[in-house]
């Protein structure tokens, strides 16, 4: 599937030698932070992406062509805690999202609607916070497309099993009755 720009985006792809861009990010907590690599404040969706947020460093979501659990990671400097006590609260399973957006030759973004482009939507899976000497900074490892594969889900085998799921189903109700079945095999 190829993605398509907006004309606006298309020129600067086609005249710039070298793109420059910048990173919208989306954190829905508790609160929804919306900030931005950008130099300063952008308003784009309705929302004012702040620059001082503390985005502090935005790994490249890896595509590959195997399965595998490559995963997304996004590191912000928490100096006031807001993000230890976001993490105390509890954040797997939350909602990040990431777009790009790209600056035109005067180096203004462009935020029109269709300049801005999807690069990654997922949910938090590891979230943790370091401190060293210098810095204190929350790092947060969203999940990747293939997260599920490691996923173990146990069912109940009995006769209220199905219950947990649906309690119309019967499905499970002769589990454990003596049920004898005579099938037909090979050449008759």
């Amino acid at each position: 599937m190829a993605r398509t720009f907006s004309t606006a985006v298309q020129n600067v792809i086609d005249s710039e030698n070298r793109i420059k861009y910048f990173l919208l990010i989306k954190l829905e907590f508790s609160t929804t932070y919306y900030l931005t690599s950008f130099s300063r404040d952008i308003t784009w969706d309705s929302q004012t992406w702040t620059s001082d947020g503390g985005l502090f460093e935005v790994a490249a979501p890896n595509f590959s062509s195997i399965v595998d659990r490559e995963a997304y990671r996004v590191v912000l400097t928490d100096l006031d805690e807001t993000l230890m006590e976001e993490f105390k609260t509890g954040v797997v399973g939350k909602n990040i999202t990431d777009y790009a957006g790209f600056l035109d030759s005067n180096g203004d973004p462009l935020v029109d609607a269709g300049d801005i482009v999807p690069v990654y939507k997922g949910y938090v899976d590891t979230p943790a916070v370091e401190i060293d000497w210098e810095t204190k900074t929350a790092s947060i490892e969203g999940t990747s497309p293939m997260s599920d594969l490691d996923q173990i889900k146990t069912i109940k085998i009995s006769r209220d099993g199905m219950d947990q799921f649906s309690s119309d189903d019967t499905s499970y109700d002769s589990v454990f009755e003596d049920n004898e079945s005579v099938l037909g095999w090979g050449k008759i």
